[in-house]
C-alpha cells in the first residue's frame, strides 16, 4: 500500500480525511491531464469569489499535488480515498456539497455548466467553450478493485486466508489441497473482484449443488476458482454456463466424477462467445497454448475439486485417469458453412453462443491419408470407432468424431452432409450378435429377440450417442475421436445457450 506523504510545498494540506463544510465546492483533478491543467485559473477564480461568502474551495490531486500550489485548500488524494468516496470516474469533477452532502456536479469542462453550478456568471470566459475531461486515476488498470478492497467495501463472503509474509502463496494454494497438481494463481481479493466484473450476476447467486458433496456454489466461488485456474473476466459467462450446464440431471457428473472409467467433463462452445474470447477451435485444438480453452476447462476441474470434493483417490476412483481431467475445452470449427454446426443442429441459432458438455476419454487420433471417396473414408472411421473399449462393447459406449478440414474436404468435395456421413457410419458399425461381448457391456443389455438369431446386427451404440464435430488443423487427414462411456438417459451430452 503506497502511503500518502506531505508535499513541502506552502499552503497545500494533506489529509486522508478531509472536513467537508457546509457552502464547499470540492474539486477533483490530476495533473497528467491537459483540461484540468486548463482549468486551475478557473478554481482560482472561484476560490477567490466564494471565500469571502465563507465558502470554500477543496482541490484534490490524484498524482501531483504541487498542481494545487498557492490554494489555501489542497489535499493530495494519491491513495484516492477522497476520488473513491465520490465515485470519480472522469476528471477534472467539481462538486457542490450542500451541509456535507454532494448536491450537484460537473465533469470534463463546459463553461455554461460550471457557470450554472457556481452562480458566477463571468467564469472561465477567457477559455475554450468545452474541453472533454480525463480517465480518472480510479479507473486505472487494476484500480477499482483494489480500491474495493483497500476501503472495506469488497463485498466477498468467503472466507479471508492469510499468508505469511515470508509464505509462498502458491504453496500455500498447495499446501490447502487447493491444486490439481499444477500451480495456481493465488486468489487474491481483488483479482476475485476483478473476475466478477466479467458478469452480471450476483456474487452470492448459488448455481447449484457440486457433487459429489453437494456442497452450495454461489458466482463468487466459481471466480475464486476461475482465478485460480488463470481465467480472464470476459470467460465468466462461458465458465458459470458449462457449470451449469455440467449440473443438469442428463449429464449425470456425480456418475462422471466416481466411476472408475477415465472419462471426465468435456466442454465445446460454440457461438460468436468462442470468437470474441479468443478460443482455440482450429489447429493443436485439443492441446495447449490457448489461454481460454485450458483455462475455462481447468475452471470447472477445480469448482468440482474446491467446492464439491471431488478428488482423485477419494471419490474418484479412476483406474487410469486422463490428462484431460486437468482440463478438455475447446471450440467447434464453425468457419465454413457447408456442415452446420452441433449447436444449429439441435436447433440453436448461429447467432447463439452455447456451451455443449459431454463425457470424454482424451482422442484416438485416426490417420487415413489415402482415401479419396466418402465411402472409403467411413470405413477407415468405422474401423476405428468399433474397436471403443472392444470391438463388442455396445452397451453404455458413446462418442464424438471431430473431422479435420483435409477430411472434412474429401465428404465436401462429393457433396455429402454431416447428416449422410453420420447414417453412413451408422450403418457400417452394426455387429453381428456372435461378436457382442458378454456381460453388461453387451449380451445383457440385449432382448431376447435380438440375441435369438447369432447374425442379427446390433449398433454399436445401442444406447449410446454419437455425433460428428468440426474441429482441428488445414495440414494432415487426420480425424479424432472422444469416446466415453455413458448414453442416452445417463451420462449424455447436454447444451445450455449462455445468456
Amino acid at each position: 500500500m503506497r502511503a500518502m506523504t506531505q508535499v513541502a510545498v506552502p499552503h497545500i494540506e494533506t489529509s486522508g480525511k478531509p472536513a467537508f463544510p457546509g457552502g464547499t465546492f470540492l474539486a477533483i483533478v490530476k495533473r497528467d491531464c491537459p483540461t484540468c491543467v486548463l482549468v486551475m485559473p478557473v478554481l482560482r477564480e472561484i476560490e477567490r469569489h466564494i471565500e469571502h461568502l465563507g465558502g470554500t474551495l477543496q482541490v484534490h490531486v490524484q498524482d501531483d499535488v504541487t498542481l494545487a500550489a498557492g490554494f489555501s485548500h489542497a489535499y493530495d488524494d494519491i491513495v484516492l480515498a477522497t476520488s473513491y468516496r465520490y465515485n470519480i470516474d472522469t476528471v477534472p469533477t467539481l462538486i457542490r456539497l450542500k451541509d456535507g452532502r454532494e448536491d450537484a456536479r460537473v465533469v470534463g469542462w463546459l463553461r455554461s455548466e460550471w457557470q450554472s453550478l457556481t452562480g458566477i456568471a463571468a467564469l472561465g470566459e477567457g477559455l475554450p467553450a468545452y474541453r472533454p475531461g480525463c480517465g480518472s486515476k480510479t479507473l486505472d488498470p487494476g484500480m477499482p478493485a483494489r480500491l474495493k478492497v483497500k476501503y472495506g467495501n469488497s463485498g466477498l463472503a468467503s472466507r479471508r486466508i492469510e499468508v505469511p509474509p515470508l509464505s509462498d502463496p502458491v504453496e500455500t494454494c498447495y499446501e490447502r489441497g487447493w491444486s490439481d497438481g499444477l500451480p495456481v494463481v493465488p486468489p487474491t481479493e481483488e483479482r476475485v473482484l476483478e473476475m466478477l466484473d466479467g458478469t452480471a450476476r450476483s456474487p452470492n447467486e448459488v448455481i447449484g449443488l457440486i457433487p459429489p458433496n453437494l456442497v452450495p456454489c454461489t458466482v463468487e466461488k466459481v471466480a475464486i476458482n476461475a482465478v485460480m485456474a488463470g481465467c480472464r473476466p470476459e470467460h465468466m459467462p462461458v465458465v458459470l454456463t458449462a457449470i451449469e450446464a455440467a449440473l443438469m440431471p442428463a449429464f449425470g457428473l456425480h456418475g462422471v466424477l466416481a466411476t472408475t472409467n477415465a472419462c471426465t467433463p468435456v466442454i465445446m462452445v460454440n457461438g460468436p462467445i468462442a470468437r470474441a474470447i479468443g478460443m482455440n477451435a482450429k489447429g493443436n485444438v485439443f492441446g495447449q497454448g490457448n489461454r481460454a480453452n485450458a483455462a475455462i476447462g481447468r475452471t470447472l476441474q477445480l469448482v468440482v475439486r474446491n467446492v464439491g470434493g471431488g478428488r482423485p483417490g477419494e471419490i474418484d476412483r479412476s483406474v487410469f485417469g486422463s490428462p484431460a481431467k486437468y482440463s478438455f475445452c475447446f471450440a467447434e470449427d464453425e468457419d465454413d458453412p457447408r456442415w452446420e454446426s452441433y449447436a444449429v443442429s439441435l436447433g440453436y441459432s448461429p447467432r447463439a453462443s452455447t456451451v455443449t458438455i459431454f463425457p470424454g476419454d482424451g482422442i484416438t487420433q485416426t490417420i487415413d491419408h489415402i482415401s479419396r471417396k466418402p465411402e472409403d473414408l467411413c470405413r477407415s472411421y468405422a474401423g476405428c470407432i468399433r474397436a471403443i473399449y472392444h470391438t463388442g462393447h455396445i452397451i453404455g459406449v458413446q462418442a464424438f468424431l471431430a473431422i479435420a478440414q483435409e477430411h472434412a474436404t474429401v465428404f465436401y468435395d462429393a457433396g455429402w452432409s454431416k447428416a449422410r456421413v453420420k447414417e453412413e457410419l451408422l450403418e457400417l458399425l452394426k455387429i453381428p450378435v456372435r461378436e457382442v461381448v458378454p456381460g453388461r457391456s453387451g449380451l445383457s443389455g440385449l432382448t431376447v429377440e435380438e440375441k435369438a438369431d447369432a447374425d442379427n446386427l446390433i449398433p454399436k451404440f445401442k444406447n449410446g450417442t454419437f455425433n460428428i464435430i468440426r474441429a482441428g488443423g488445414s495440414a494432415g487427414k487426420y480425424s479424432a475421436i472422444i469416446s466415453s462411456i455413458g448414453g442416452r438417459g445417463s451420462i449424455e451430452p447436454v447444451t445450455k445457450e449462455i445468456k
